[in-house]
Order: C-alpha cells, then structure tokens, then sequence
C-alpha cells in the first residue's frame, strides 16, 4: 500500500523510458546554471550573456569496448545555434538573412579559439553564421569555449514592446570518419535550451528567477526543478544527416564546404547553385512529392521543404492563401502562393525586335510586291521573325544586355546602340529614351562594325 502511493508513483513517472540504463558514448556540459523557474517535467533552460565565452565540456563516456574503431583517431563535432520555436525553425533562412542584414559583418556563433582546449582545426564557414566546427581526441581532455552574438529579443515581433525573446537551441552532432577519410558518420547528438540576453541581463535574469522561486511556498517548489551549476546536454536527433554529406573525394578533415548554404542547414539535399528557374515553372496537379520538393528548391522555398516533405502537387495547390499564410508566415506565405498559381508579373515594357540583313531587304521588297500571297497564307518564307523583349529597368545596360542575350553574345561585344531619327541620323539610346518607348514598339535591328574595336553598334531602326 505504502508503494502505491501517488508520491512514490510520480517520481516512477519522472523516469526517462528506455534511458535508464542507456549510456551515450559523449557527454556534452555546458558550464552555466540551468533556471530555478523550470518545471519538472520541462526541459531546462539556461541564461547566457552576449558575446560572452562558455566553456562546453566534450566528454569521453564510452564503456569499455564500445565504438573501438575510433580509438586513437579524431571525431569532429558541429555546433550550431538553431531557433526552438517550430515556426521560426520553418523561417530560419529568412531570419538568419535578416540578422546578416542587420549586423553586417558578425556571426552568431563564434569559437573562443585562445581559451579553448584539445580542439584541432576549428572552422566557422562565412555562409553559415550559427555553425562552427572542430576536430577533437576523445581520449585528450577537450574544452570548447563558444560565444553567441544574438541575443533572444532580436527574432521577436516586438508587437507590444517588452516582449519577452525567443529560446535558442544549442545543438552537437559528432561524427567519426568512414573509410573515404571522410567526417559523416553519425555517432551522437545532443542539445540544450538556451536564452541570450545583453551583457549581465542573463545574471540578473537568473537572480529574478531565484528571488520569484524563494517567494513559493514549499508545495509550490516541489514542481520546479532546483537550478543546477551546469547544463548537461540531452540526446536529441541529429540535424539533418543529409546537410553533412561531403561529396569532395579529398581526404581528411580538409573536405570543401564553400557549395554549403544558410538554406541547407533544414537538410536541403542539394548542394549545388540551382539554375534560376524556367518562366513557365508552375507546378502541376501530377506533380508527384519528390518533384513538388525540387520544385520548392528552384523557387527558392528550400527552408519549407521538410514542412512539405509528403506533399504532392495536387496537395500544395488545394491550399488556399489563408492556409499558406498561417503555415509559412505573411511574406513567405504570400510568395509561394502566387507560385502556386503561377501568377506571372508583367513587364513594365515591352518591344519586339527583328534582325535586319540583305536577305530580309530583298524579301520586304518582295512582300510589297506579294501582298496578296501574304493574305493567302502564301508568305512564300518573305515574312520577318520579331523577337520580345521584356524590359524591367528601362535602362540601357538592360537593353543591351537582353540584345546580346537575344544573339548570344557578351554584352561588352555590343558598344553602342543608337535609334534612326528623322533624316536617318542616328541618336545615342539614353534611360530617358527607353522610358518614353511606346509599349510593344517594333524595331528592325542593324549592326554597324565599330571603327576602333572589335565590338558592334546596334541600330534601332
């Protein structure tokens, strides 16, 4: 009787299933006080300071005979600070870019190298600012020191001004050599919760917490965890196995990671620069999921791929704008509705343009004389083939640039282009011209050899 009462049944409860006797081969502590404000049954939540360094132990706690094969070699392990909110972690590309913006220059997450112990090679990739990474000897003592420049109140909505900031997660991954020399087997991951506040916001926080939790009654303390000196990681899945596949054949540590992306970092299976895509890219209801998936890649929607992971073309266009913008926020939300609907935006102009030669002199000459084959449909090959050219900028690098795209050829090839004016002079294309080109003008295009150089003069005529 006494066993089966409700105390004795709760502390049962509290037990991790399955973990009891589980012994994980790394054990990551991060070396700062776990809250006093955190209920039992929730994960622990730790303060840090901006910019300030925190040494996190990387422990050796394999039993004898486990994992052999890296005995004597290195491991490397990845850190990364990730969003813990869901919905920021759907957007975390944006944000991320938001940041960059906002602090031109910084990183989120930085290594102290100078206080740091046992780390070998350490690299922070200039693509990626949440992410560091090392090498390291389980069998030497190691001790990272991180810093983290973000502080939880940057990535809020700041709607009603003291809103409080959003958590961190700081996540490892370790991975031990395959036979390639290359790091990408998986062997342990873990993460914590944490918060970033300004330089001693996280100590006064902390002592906040503390006084909150010395005014509760007894019972009332019962529920919440005691505050502990350090933060021991917990095993969490790794983040996306597919982000470290390394496909550089060199051996070693010394493996390229320049193709990586802020974008890949939600497990993007492609590392290589997309092609821009096609104008008339729309998804189709046959669309099957693996195609839908490449389909976000290449209009750039890669950091909602695991959100539509099982979504097929058909299931993507029967969202409607409301379901888009709850899943994907208003921005993201309303972008990739209108690529769902293939909704095509107008050119500010548009002109058409046809190449001029002997050949096309003789057949106009020929059309005046054939009118009536024309009306036929006997065109008799003496018609002109104008091409469209859609104009955004309205500018003359734009145009010359579309021309030279138009014949294949580089745009410095093209030195000049000028409009046949009255009495056939001809009058230097200017931005203020093209502005005042009538929608869906046609012009027959000329080329003139320039006199000093290799290039060409374009005539509009």
């Amino acid at each position: 009787d006494v066993l089966a009462l409700p105390i004795f049944k709760q502390e049962e409860s509290s037990l991790p299933p399955d973990n009891e006797n589980k012994i994980l081969p790394f054990q990551y502590v991060l070396c700062a006080a776990t809250s006093p404000a955190v209920k039992l049954h929730d994960e622990t939540l730790t303060y840090l300071n901006q910019g300030q360094s925190y040494e996190i132990r990387m422990l050796d706690n394999r039993k004898l005979g486990e994992l052999p094969e890296i005995n004597g070699k290195l491991v490397k392990s990845i850190f990364r600070v990730v969003f813990h909110d869901r919905r920021l972690q759907y957007t975390e590309h944006q944000q991320l870019e938001g940041w960059r913006w906002n602090r031109p220059g910084d990183r989120i997450l930085d290594i102290d190298i100078p206080m740091s112990v046992g780390i070998i090679d350490p690299r922070a990739n200039p693509n990626q600012l949440n992410t560091v990474e090392f090498l390291w000897d389980p069998a030497k003592r190691t001790s990272v020191f991180i810093q983290v420049h973000c502080i939880s109140t940057e990535f809020t909505m700041r709607k009603h001004g003291g809103e409080k900031g959003v958590p961190f997660r700081v996540q490892i991954d370790t991975f031990k050599e395959n036979e390639n020399g290359e790091y990408t087997e998986h062997l342990h991951s873990a993460s914590c919760q944490i918060k970033v506040f300004k330089p001693k916001g996280a100590d006064r926080k902390q002592k906040t917490d503390r006084e909150k939790m010395e005014k509760r009654t007894p019972h009332e303390k019962e529920k919440y965890q005691p505050s502990y000196e350090t933060t021991i990681l917990t095993e969490c899945s790794p983040w996306p196995e597919i982000t470290y596949v390394n496909n550089s054949p060199s051996p070693g540590f010394n493996s390229s990671h320049s193709s990586f992306s802020l974008g890949e970092g939600n497990g993007s299976p492609n590392h290589q620069p997309e092609p821009p895509p096609p104008v008339t890219d729309n998804l189709l209801p046959t669309t099957t999921p693996q195609e839908a998936q490449q389909w976000l890649h290449r209009n750039r929607f890669s950091t909602f791929t695991r959100l539509f992971t099982n979504f097929s073309g058909a299931d993507l266009l029967k969202l409607t704008r409301d379901d888009v913008i709850q899943i994907c926020g208003p921005a993201d939300g309303i972008r990739l509705f209108n690529a769902l609907k293939g909704r095509m935006v107008r050119p500010r102009l548009t002109i058409y343009v046809c190449q001029e030669s002997l050949q096309l002199r003789e057949q106009q000459q020929q059309q005046q004389q054939q009118q009536q084959k024309h009306e036929d449909g006997d065109s008799n090959g003496t018609f002109f083939v104008y091409h469209a050219i859609y104009l955004e900028e309205l500018t003359a690098v734009e145009l010359t640039e579309k021309i030279a795209q138009l014949f294949s050829i580089s745009p410095c090839q093209i030195s000049q282009i000028y409009k046949q004016g009255p009495t056939g002079i001809h009058v230097l294309i200017s931005d203020e011209m093209i502005q005042n080109f009538q929608e869906e003008a046609c012009f027959i295009l000329d080329t003139m050899k320039a006199e000093t150089s290799d290039s060409y003069h374009i005539i509009l005529k």
